[in-house]
C-alpha cells in the first residue's frame, strides 16, 4: 500500500501527504547545507556588492541539484534502505513514493537546478555541478559496499559547493577557492567516519564499509578520525593567510577547531578504557561537526576582508 487514498484523509491531506514524501526525497535538510555552502562560497569570492537575485539563484539551482542527487542515490538503494532501520522509513522503502515518482522527482530538481545555473553563473560553475552530482550518485554511491575508498570519492562532491560559489562569483579557480575546498574536504572524514561509527551495525545490514582501518570500530579508526580533525586547524589559518578574511576568523576558526579535536581525543580514550562507551564519544563527534562548519563558515562572512 502505497501511503493513503484520498477517500480516507481528503484531497489536502492527500495532497499534503505527497508534498511531505517528495521533500523527503530532496533531504531539505542536507540539502539547504550545500546551498548554504555555495553561497558562502559566492560571498566570500564576490569582489563588489553582492548580486542578490544570482546568489539566491545559485542557492535555489544548488538546493535543487543536491536534491537530485540525494533522490537518486535513495533510488540505487531503495532495497538497502529497507534493511536498515534508520533509512528503512524513508518513502521509497516505506512504499509512500513510486520508484517512476522519485525518478521524476530526481530529473525534474535536477534539470531545473541546472537550468537555475546555466542562466544565473557561468559554464564552468555548471559543469562543475554537474560533475558533483554524477559523481555522488554514480561513484560514490555504489562505493559504500566496496569500502572506506567511498568517503575519499564523496568528499570531494561534498567539498565542492564553496568552490562553486567562488567560481560562480569569479568565474575562476583560484587558490582561494582551492583553500575554501580543502575545509571542507578534510572536515568531511570525521563527519562521515562518526556517522558510520553510530550507525555501523545497521549500516553492516546493507553491506556498507565506510570505516577506515580495517573497517573496525577501534583505536585506529579513533586515530584516524582525529588525524584529520588535526589537519583542520592549521586549514582553518589559510583563509587569513591569504587575505580572504581576517583574524577574527582565524581565532573563531581555532577555537571550534581544539574543540572538535578534544572530542576525537576523548573518542581514543574510551577506546582504551574498560567501562567507557566509545559510541557515546562518536556521537558528540557527529553533532561536533555539524556545528563546526556553519559556525566556522559564517565566523569567514562576517569577516570577510
Amino acid at each position: 500500500m502505497i501511503g493513503q487514498t484520498v477517500h480516507e484523509v481528503g484531497l489536502f491531506g492527500f495532497a499534503y501527504q505527497r508534498l511531505r514524501s517528495y521533500s523527503e526525497l530532496l533531504k531539505p535538510r542536507l540539502s539547504f547545507l550545500v546551498a548554504f555552502s555555495s553561497i558562502f562560497g559566492y560571498v566570500l569570492g564576490s569582489p563588489g556588492a553582492i548580486n542578490w537575485t544570482s546568489i539566491l539563484m545559485l542557492g535555489l539551482g544548488g538546493f535543487l541539484v543536491s536534491g537530485a542527487s540525494v533522490t537518486i542515490n535513495q533510488i540505487l538503494e531503495k532495497d538497502l534502505d529497507r534493511l536498515m532501520t534508520r533509512t528503512q522509513d524513508r518513502p521509497l522503502p516505506s512504499h509512500r513514493i513510486k520508484l517512476m515518482e522519485a525518478n521524476w522527482v530526481a530529473a525534474i530538481s535536477g534539470l531545473v537546478g541546472l537550468m537555475l545555473l546555466v542562466e544565473f553563473t557561468n559554464p564552468l560553475t555548471v559543469i562543475l555541478s554537474l560533475l558533483s552530482l554524477l559523481l555522488y550518485s554514480f561513484v560514490y554511491t555504489p562505493l559504500k559496499r566496496v569500502g572506506p575508498i567511498a568517503v575519499f570519492v564523496g568528499a570531494i562532491p561534498g567539498a565542492l559547493p564553496p568552490l562553486l560559489g567562488w567560481i560562480a562569483a569569479t568565474g575562476t579557480i583560484s587558490y582561494e577557492a582551492l583553500v575554501l575546498f580543502g575545509i571542507q574536504f578534510i572536515w568531511q572524514f570525521p563527519h562521515f567516519w562518526a556517522i558510520a561509527w553510530v550507525s555501523h551495525e545497521d549500516y553492516k545490514k546493507a553491506g556498507f564499509r565506510l570505516l577506515p582501518a580495517g573497517g573496525k570500530k577501534d583505536f585506529q579508526t579513533a586515530i584516524q578520525i582525529m588525524i584529520y580533525t588535526l589537519f583542520l586547524l592549521p586549514m582553518g589559518l589559510l583563509p587569513a593567510k591569504f587575505g580572504i578574511t581576517g583574524i577574527n576568523s582565524a581565532l573563531v576558526a581555532t577555537i571550534c577547531g581544539v574543540l572538535f579535536l578534544t572530542q576525537t581525543l576523548l573518542l581514543m580514550r574510551d577506546c582504551l578504557s574498560e567501562g567507557k562507551t566509545p559510541r557515546k564519544s562518536a556521537l558528540k563527534i557527529m553533532f561536533g561537526s555539524f556545528i563546526y562548519l556553519p559556525v566556522v563558515q559564517i565566523a569567514f562572512i562576517l569577516d570577510k576582508t
